[in-house]
Protein backbone atom coordinates (compact mmCIF):
# COMPACT_ATOMS: atom_id res chain seq x y z
CA UNK A 1 0.00 0.00 0.00
CA UNK A 2 1.52 3.63 -0.84
CA UNK A 3 1.64 5.67 1.67
CA UNK A 4 3.48 8.42 0.24
CA UNK A 5 1.34 10.99 -0.79
CA UNK A 6 2.83 11.63 -4.26
CA UNK A 7 2.58 15.44 -4.46
CA UNK A 8 3.99 15.90 -0.98
CA UNK A 9 7.49 17.74 -0.85
CA UNK A 10 10.30 16.06 -0.05
CA UNK A 11 14.08 17.77 0.20
CA UNK A 12 16.76 16.25 -2.25
CA UNK A 13 19.74 17.62 -4.12
CA UNK A 14 20.78 18.87 -7.00
CA UNK A 15 23.31 16.01 -7.31
CA UNK A 16 20.23 13.79 -7.76
CA UNK A 17 17.79 15.61 -9.77
CA UNK A 18 20.82 16.85 -12.43
CA UNK A 19 24.06 14.50 -12.27
CA UNK A 20 21.83 11.19 -11.16
CA UNK A 21 23.57 10.60 -8.58
CA UNK A 22 21.97 7.33 -6.93
CA UNK A 23 19.92 8.55 -3.32
CA UNK A 24 21.79 6.83 -0.80
CA UNK A 25 20.45 8.55 2.67
CA UNK A 26 16.93 8.97 3.64
CA UNK A 27 16.00 10.88 6.31
CA UNK A 28 12.25 11.53 7.63
CA UNK A 29 12.73 14.02 10.45
CA UNK A 30 11.28 13.47 13.59
CA UNK A 31 10.60 16.91 14.32
CA UNK A 32 8.39 18.17 11.28
CA UNK A 33 8.16 15.00 9.34
CA UNK A 34 9.87 16.36 6.05
CA UNK A 35 11.65 13.68 4.02
CA UNK A 36 15.44 14.31 2.35
CA UNK A 37 16.49 12.33 -0.37
CA UNK A 38 20.64 12.45 -0.45
CA UNK A 39 23.40 11.48 -1.92
CA UNK A 40 27.11 10.56 -0.84
CA UNK A 41 27.97 14.87 -1.85
CA UNK A 42 29.04 17.51 0.47
CA UNK A 43 25.86 19.80 -0.05
CA UNK A 44 26.04 23.56 1.03
CA UNK A 45 22.44 25.50 1.02
CA UNK A 46 22.15 26.22 -2.52
CA UNK A 47 22.48 22.81 -3.21
CA UNK A 48 18.85 21.59 -2.17
CA UNK A 49 16.00 21.92 -4.14
CA UNK A 50 12.21 21.09 -3.16
CA UNK A 51 10.29 18.21 -5.46
CA UNK A 52 7.45 16.10 -5.40
CA UNK A 53 7.94 12.37 -3.38
CA UNK A 54 6.69 11.20 -7.23
CA UNK A 55 9.50 12.77 -8.95
CA UNK A 56 12.10 11.26 -6.21
CA UNK A 57 10.33 8.02 -7.21
CA UNK A 58 10.63 8.27 -10.93
CA UNK A 59 14.07 8.58 -9.97
CA UNK A 60 14.56 5.47 -7.62
CA UNK A 61 11.48 3.37 -6.99
CA UNK A 62 13.21 1.25 -4.55
CA UNK A 63 12.06 4.70 -2.67
CA UNK A 64 8.34 3.01 -2.32
CA UNK A 65 10.05 0.22 0.06
CA UNK A 66 10.63 2.99 2.65
CA UNK A 67 7.03 4.74 2.79
CA UNK A 68 6.02 3.46 5.94
CA UNK A 69 9.71 4.62 7.67
CA UNK A 70 8.47 6.30 10.90
CA UNK A 71 9.41 10.08 11.44
CA UNK A 72 12.73 9.77 13.56
CA UNK A 73 14.71 7.47 11.33
CA UNK A 74 16.64 7.18 8.33
CA UNK A 75 17.98 4.55 5.32
CA UNK A 76 21.34 4.58 4.53
CA UNK A 77 23.28 1.92 1.71
CA UNK A 78 26.78 2.08 0.28
CA UNK A 79 25.36 1.83 -3.80
CA UNK A 80 22.03 2.18 -5.38
CA UNK A 81 21.59 -1.97 -6.07
CA UNK A 82 21.89 -2.79 -2.16
CA UNK A 83 18.96 -2.82 0.19
CA UNK A 84 18.60 -0.15 2.52
CA UNK A 85 18.93 0.06 6.04
CA UNK A 86 16.62 1.54 8.42
CA UNK A 87 17.50 3.05 11.47
CA UNK A 88 16.73 5.74 13.99
CA UNK A 89 19.61 8.61 12.93
CA UNK A 90 21.84 10.53 15.10
CA UNK A 91 21.78 14.26 14.61
CA UNK A 92 25.36 13.98 13.35
CA UNK A 93 23.95 12.89 10.45
CA UNK A 94 21.49 14.85 9.63
CA UNK A 95 22.18 17.55 7.01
Amino acid sequence: MLLFDLNMAVITTRYVLDNNSPILYVFHYEDDGVWTFIGDEKCQNSDYRVVSVEEIINIDSSILELADMPCGYCAKRTDKNISWVIEPYKSDKQI
